[in-house]
């Protein structure tokens, strides 16, 4: 029963990244594509976690740390970006 609910979140969880991916392909401006890139990546460790669980193993724990730090800092930098066009500000010397 649990490994069919398991699945089965999964499904769903497969099912909300393909509707993410059509709004980064069709999303009326950036900051809803920034968004549902997010959404991918918090879908992803959601997913991750749950086939740990399904494999009963800890193997995944390190691949979840990973993608869920490179998605903090890559929706940071969008947010950024778009704010101030720029990632990395420079001072000038004057």
């Amino acid at each position: 029963m649990i490994n069919l609910m398991l699945i089965t979140a999964l499904t769903l969880f497969g099912v909300a990244i393909l509707i993410a991916l059509v709004r980064i392909i069709l999303g009326p401006s950036l900051p809803d594509r920034v968004i549902a890139l997010d959404m991918i990546g918090v879908n992803l460790l959601s997913g991750i976690a749950i086939i740990s669980v399904l494999y009963q193993t800890k193997a995944f724990l390190e691949a979840i740390l990973i993608l869920g730090i490179l998605a903090f800092i890559s929706t940071i930098a969008f947010s950024k970006y778009l704010e101030r066009g720029v990632i990395i500000e420079r001072k000038r010397k004057r």
